[in-house]
């Protein structure tokens, strides 16, 4: 958990500091937005590579080597005398999304009892929202106060940390199964896995669309100041905590309905950013709608993925990671262009138009009334 709570917080920390990295190297905030993009394409692409081609390695040894990775990552970071190696540790960073998320999301049943998986799994995936929830605002925040390279300084020195738990505390895992390419191939006959990819393409897509750009949008629309900023992430965050819970609670019951309603939500809340968001109550109420939101999507894709195919669920995690991944890099290129080619309330109406779609597919799967293997 305190490994993909720091991976997490590492890929999302640009978001809180995007304007002063790109003030310190002189480039537009859509320029800056590629800090965003480069680990999503290298972690989508890593994800099945790294499992296939390390499936008879020991598990423990894996998730060292790529903590390793990441400390070097932030390391780099922060002595980066040019924009093009922060560009060169965000692929680092990409890599060891890949993996780590790959390897280390599906362990908990080899590490507790079997009566205690589910609650171990879900303290694995609490990594998630905390990492919004804690990590991003007091990176910002270590970031406002001391400068954006400290933040990674601060980042690096907590992984070296962790790798040292995970030395001496996590047991010898080795692998137990080795995941084919022919099983992610059979994976796409599957409608239903089809139907996965694509809402999860749509709502990661909106989401990354928008939020990577929700710091210029507060400095330039709501005009808020950067404490400010930090405590409406902070607020965001824990709304994201919530949301995962909620989503988690409904998504195994309701699938179709819980995608559909944080689709709905992220949808009103970004459409209604430019016109509400002027003002500082109107930006953190839709903050909160759009955290809650936010939060139940992961797990609601997840569980998509899970359902789909029920007989692979290594497989599954890899191609949830890969697509998920892969997306959040298109949104946060994609928004970089329309905020640069426009501004930041342009991204937000166009991010809600594409969730808004998102809503109008899984009324399509509960029309077609499409059901998953029992």
């Amino acid at each position: 958990m305190l490994g993909l709570f720091l991976i997490v917080t590492t890929e999302i920390l640009p978001i809180g500091l995007l304007t002063s990295i790109g003030a310190s190297f002189r480039i537009s905030d859509g320029m800056a937005g590629l800090m965003m993009t480069m680990p999503g394409f290298l972690a989508a692409f890593s994800a099945p590579v790294v499992t296939m081609a390390t499936a008879r390695v020991d598990r423990r040894l894996m998730l060292c080597v790529f903590v390793l990775l990441l400390a070097m990552a932030d390391f780099l970071a922060a002595a980066a005398p040019g924009y093009w190696l922060v560009l060169v540790s965000r692929v680092m960073v990409g890599v060891t999304i890949g993996g780590f998320w790959s390897i280390g999301a599906g362990l908990a049943e080899r590490l507790v009892p079997a009566e205690s998986v589910g609650r171990a799994t879900a303290v694995i995936f609490s990594a998630v929202p905390l990492g919004s929830v804690v990590g991003v605002p007091a990176g910002t925040f270590i970031g406002d106060v001391a400068g954006w390279r400290i933040s990674f300084v601060v980042m690096g020195m907590l992984t070296v940390g962790v790798l040292i738990m995970l030395r001496l505390v996590v047991p010898v895992l080795p692998p137990t199964e080795a995941m084919r390419l022919s099983v992610l191939r059979a994976m796409f006959r599957s409608v239903n896995t089809r139907f996965a990819l694509l809402l999860t393409f749509l709502i990661v897509l909106a989401h990354f669309g928008t939020y990577t750009y929700v710091t210029p949008f507060l400095e330039q629309v709501t005009h808020a100041s950067p404490k400010l900023i930090t405590v409406f992430l902070l607020i965001y965050g824990a709304a994201g905590i919530l949301g995962n819970f909620l989503g988690g609670a409904m998504v195994t019951r309701r699938p179709r309905a819980t995608f559909g309603l944080a689709a709905g939500l992220i949808a009103a809340a970004t459409l209604l950013l430019p016109v509400l968001g002027r003002w500082d109550i109107g930006a953190v109420a839709l903050l909160i709608v759009w955290g809650v939101a936010y939060g139940a999507v992961p797990v609601s894709s997840q569980t998509w993925f899970a359902k789909a195919t029920p007989h692979a669920p290594e497989a599954a995690s890899v191609l949830f990671t890969a697509s998920f991944q892969v997306t959040f890099s298109l949104g946060a290129l994609g928004g970089g262009f329309v905020v640069d080619g426009s501004s930041p309330a342009t991204a937000m109406t166009l991010g809600g138009i594409i969730a808004a779609c998102m809503v109008m597919a899984a009324w399509a799967h509960s029309v077609r009334r499409l059901t998953w293997p029992a």
